[in-house]
């Protein structure tokens, strides 16, 4: 049993309670947690080791949304429009996924531990990143993704996600657990979505969707124009949408656990029905940004879960939950700086949790698992400012508990 000091104990529970001199007890799930003066009543024989000067500790970080497979991409993708990204993705796809082999996926598995996180939540378009997931020390939601929407292709495309979801399953843990992914309203068939989710609502698994990401989605999704025109045409010979926004958000009604990623170009109406289905958003910043999107308006969000993703090295130049919410502090301009660095933690931890189906991690309360981690400011600051000195003072973690056991490399 482990009985760990710090200056400030940031607990990311519903109320944001900050701790300070506080105390946590724990082995596998977290057994107390306190001020070191209630703490020492409480055990009176018990050894307290403390962290150091101006130490922190906080809930593990959960990455809710990242695709391992694209880790290979450096600087070959195209940056600053989606639509142009999308096509050097199609170009030079083999290329990125055979440079990302496992000994790559590995290694950012683990440095996203040396940076603080804790379990994640991994899009697989083609199981490559299957073996990596299940290694890691890591927990793992791992989603294999579904998509495609040629109609001649859907019987083939459908028993293909259903083996790779059925090969992910015989890996099933306490710390990888399989879930299910639709790719995208305009990348995947009505019929194919109909039939992958009543799949996920047999097998009572977390689902989860990208919705909204861009201007040009919006646009084809709602009016058949805009820049995927030549996209569809020339690519998939289609001259239409094959379904509008609200025909794709009605197809998830009745599932428990169920997250759509970005929602940038949400309107008012879809966002009432994604408050409605009891979803979470996952938002990425930075690559929203750049891939030209835009920003998610987190002050549209009320009574809707936030969480946070990196998406994967496809759109991102890191994997670091840290300089994901540093980035995002710098984004979101219109709102309050020491709230926004409240709800950017949150929504790296227990915000993510509830969007993975994981209530029992993000955040550290009596009976969670013990998934914490362990760090240093700089200086002494106040209760005040001690989420907005967190996340810019902090890139790397020196010590990160998952289920009790440190597995900082």
């Amino acid at each position: 049993m482990h009985f760990l000091k710090s200056d400030w104990i940031l607990t990311c529970d519903v109320d944001f309670t900050i701790i300070q001199d506080g105390v946590i007890v724990f082995d596998e799930k977290i057994i107390d947690i306190d001020t070191q003066k209630n703490i020492e009543k409480k055990y009176p024989n018990c050894t307290i080791s403390y962290e150091g000067e101006n130490s922190v500790i906080m809930a593990g970080l959960i990455n809710a949304h990242t695709h391992l497979e694209f880790s290979g991409n450096k600087t070959t993708l195209k940056y600053g429009n989606f639509v142009n990204w999308l096509f050097s993705v199609i170009e030079h796809r083999e290329e990125v996924i055979e440079k990302g082999d496992k000994s790559i996926i590995d290694a950012q598995l683990r440095d996203m531990i040396n940076c603080g996180t804790t379990t994640i939540g991994a899009i697989s378009s083609y199981g490559f990143d299957l073996q990596s997931c299940v290694e890691s020390k890591l927990n793992v939601v791992y989603f294999t993704e579904v998509l495609g929407s040629k109609p001649e292709m859907i019987d083939t495309l459908l028993q293909d996600f259903k083996e790779k979801f059925n090969i992910s399953k015989k890996y099933k843990s306490n710390r990888f657990i399989p879930a299910i992914a639709i790719h995208s309203p305009y990348s995947t068939h009505p019929f194919l979505i109909r039939e992958a989710l009543n799949f996920a609502k047999g097998e009572n698994v977390a689902v989860s969707a990208h919705f909204m990401e861009s201007k040009a989605e919006n646009d084809w999704l709602n009016y058949s124009k805009g820049e995927f025109i030549t996209f569809f045409q020339d690519l998939l010979g289609q001259k239409k949408s094959l379904q509008t926004p609200i025909e794709f958000l009605n197809s998830f009604k009745n599932l428990k656990k169920l997250s759509f990623t970005h929602c940038v170009y949400a309107n008012k109406n879809e966002l009432e029905m994604i408050r409605n289905l009891n979803a979470s958003i996952i938002n990425c910043p930075t690559s929203n940004r750049l891939l030209g999107n835009g920003s998610l308006d987190f002050n549209h969000l009320k009574d809707i879960n936030l969480a946070i993703g990196t998406d994967g090295l496809s759109s991102n130049y890191s994997l670091n939950l840290f300089l994901e919410m540093k980035n995002s502090l710098f984004i979101n301009k219109n709102t309050n700086l020491e709230k926004l660095a409240e709800q950017l933690i949150l929504a790296s931890t227990k915000g993510a949790a509830i969007a993975l189906g994981m209530e029992h991690k993000g955040s550290l309360e009596i009976g969670k698992d013990a998934d914490l981690i362990i760090f240093k400011l700089p200086e002494k600051t106040n209760i005040k400012d001690v989420p907005t000195m967190v996340i810019l003072h902090t890139t790397k973690t020196d010590k990160t508990f998952i289920k009790g056991q440190n597995a900082h490399n």
